[in-house]
């Protein structure tokens, strides 16, 4: 009878167990990424953090001169790391 008890726990146990393992190769989320200019080894990024869905024009640097882009809520790809320096938000809606 013990074993009739113990063993949903342990299927959900190790259920719980795959499912973290799973979560950690996952790639990260919106909230798991820091908010405004961040980068990969390779690529470089910007994350509109918000829940009120505002679109927001950023400045990016890039060599050589610099542009105005409108970027909505979330992570947007501003390309590569070697190209793309930093952005920022410029104080505007778009």
């Amino acid at each position: 009878m013990r074993v009739r008890q113990s063993l949903p726990a342990l299927v959900g146990a190790v259920a719980l167990a795959l499912g973290m393992s799973t979560a950690a190769t996952a790639a990260p989320s919106a909230a798991a990424t820091p908010c405004g200019y961040y980068s990969s080894s390779s690529d470089s990024y910007y994350n509109h953090c918000t829940n009120d869905g505002s679109r927001v024009v950023i400045e990016v640097e890039v060599s050589g001169w610099n542009y105005e882009q409108c970027v909505g809520p979330g992570i947007t790809w501003l390309g590569s790391k070697s190209k793309v320096s930093d952005a920022w938000y410029v104080g505007r809606t778009c």
